[in-house]
C-alpha cells in the first residue's frame, strides 16, 4: 500500500523512512504542514509491532502536532519522527546519532525534540549531526528552575492548568478533593501527579513499568492501580497520559469520570468518540491544546528572545483556549474535539 492511500496520510507534505544497517537505526519522519512555519515535533522510539503500526502513529502524531501548534499561538507547523526500537535495550548512541543525519536531511524542514522512549542525552547525541534539534540549549523554565532541555516539566505544567480549568468548568469546583486516576507515570504523568496533589486532589495511578507508580505511591500519597483497571475507575476526572487510543469503542462504556484531560496524544481512537463523549455527559479536553506546555516550551528556547515569566505565561493561556473550546462547543451543541479541529483549521489552513 502507497503511504498516500494511507488512512491517516490526510495530505501530509513530506514522509521519509531512514535506515542505517550500522546503527541499527530504523525511523520515518512526518511533516504534515508547515504554512504557520517550520514543522516541529519530538522524536518517539517505541518497540513497534511492524512498520505499518509505526507509519500509523507518526502521522496521527505529526498531524496533531500541527493542530498543537495553531492553537498554541506559535509560528510553527506540524511534523514528528519514530524511531523503530525498544528503547530500555535497542536504543545506543550511534543510532542517536544516525537519527541525528536524518533529521538534517530535511534541511531544516523539521526540527525535533524530546519525547517518549528519547532523553536530553541522545538528543545531544543528535546534534553532532544536526542543527535542527530542539532542547539541547535551553535557558528557561517556567518556575524559574535551572533547565535542562526537557519540555516534560512545560507539558506536565500545562496539563495540571488544563485539568483545573476543565474542572472549574465541568465540575464547578476547584481542584481540593477531587478525585483523578492517572494512566501513565511516565515523565509527564509524574510530574502532573505532583501538581494535582499539591492542589488537594486524591491520586489513583497505573503504569505498565512499577518505578514511577512506586514512587507516586511512596512520595505523593497516590493509590496504585492495575493498568488494565485504571480507566474504568469511579473517579471525578480521567488523565490518560500513556500512549494514543485510550479512549476507543472497547473502553468508552467503561469509563465513568465526567472529564477526561490528560497529556497522551491522539486520545480518541477515532474522530466520532468524541460525539460519544458529549452523549455520555463527559467534558473532554482535546488532548492536542492541553499538552502543549512542551512544544511552547520549545518555541521560546528555540526560536527567539524569551524569559521565564514569558514561558510560563504562555503556558497559562491553556486554561483560556480551553474554556473557549468549551463555550464553543456548548453553544453549536458540538464535541468539544470538533471544536478544537475547526479553531486549529481556520489558524493554518489558509496560510501561505
Amino acid at each position: 500500500m502507497s503511504v498516500f492511500d494511507h488512512a491517516e496520510f490526510d495530505n501530509h507534505e513530506h514522509v521519509a523512512f531512514y535506515h542505517d544497517e550500522a546503527s541499527g537505526l530504523s525511523a520515518i519522519i512526518a511533516v504534515h504542514n508547515t504554512h504557520l512555519g517550520p514543522a516541529l515535533g519530538g522524536c518517539r522510539m517505541w518497540p513497534y509491532i511492524n512498520s505499518t503500526e509505526a507509519l500509523t502513529d507518526v502521522l496521527r502524531l505529526s498531524k496533531g502536532m500541527t493542530y498543537k501548534a495553531a492553537m498554541a499561538n506559535i509560528a510553527l507547523g506540524g511534523g514528528k519522527s519514530v524511531i523503530i526500537g525498544d528503547p530500555r535495550r535497542q536504543k545506543t548512541p550511534e543510532m542517536m546519532e544516525a537519527m541525528g543525519k536524518f533529521v538534517d536531511s530535511l534541511g531544516g524542514k523539521y526540527f525535533t525534540a524530546e519525547d517518549s522512549g528519547i532523553a536530553v542525552t541522545d538528543l545531544k547525541s543528535m546534534a553532532k549531526h544536526s542543527e535542527y534539534i530542539a532542547g539541547v540549549d535551553a535557558q528557561y523554565h517556567y518556575a524559574g528552575e535551572t533547565p535542562d532541555g526537557n519540555p516534560a516539566p512545560s507539558t506536565a505544567y500545562g496539563v495540571f492548568v488544563g485539568v483545573k480549568a476543565s474542572v472549574e468548568h465541568g465540575l464547578n469546583r476547584s481542584l481540593e478533593g477531587v478525585t483523578v486516576a492517572i494512566q501513565g507515570m511516565g515523565h509527564v504523568g509524574y510530574r502532573l501527579a505532583q501538581h494535582l496533589r499539591n492542589a488537594g486532589a486524591k491520586l489513583f495511578v497505573a503504569d505498565i513499568y512499577p518505578e514511577g507508580v512506586e514512587k507516586a505511591v511512596k512520595e505523593l500519597g497516590a493509590t496504585a492501580v492495575a493498568p488494565e483497571d485504571i480507566l474504568s475507575l469511579d473517579v471525578d476526572v480521567l488523565a490518560p497520559c500513556a500512549l494514543g487510543s485510550a479512549i476507543n469503542d472497547q473502553t468508552l462504556p467503561l469509563i465513568k469520570a465526567k472529564v477526561i484531560a490528560g497529556a497522551a496524544n491522539n486520545q480518541l481512537a477515532r474522530e466520532e468518540i468524541g460525539d460519544l463523549l458529549v452523549e455520555r455527559g463527559i467534558l473532554y479536553a482535546p488532548d492536542y491544546v492541553i499538552n502543549a506546555g512542551g512544544i511552547i516550551d520549545i518555541y521560546h528556547q528555540r526560536m527567539g528572545a524569551s524569559s521565564n515569566n514569558a514561558l510560563k505565561t504562555h503556558i497559562e493561556e491553556i486554561g483560556a483556549t480551553l474554556k473557549l473550546i468549551y463555550q464553543r462547543a456548548e453553544q453549536e451543541n458540538c464535541a468539544t474535539s470538533r471544536v478544537a479541529n475547526a479553531m486549529a483549521e481556520e489558524r493554518f489552513s489558509n496560510k501561505g
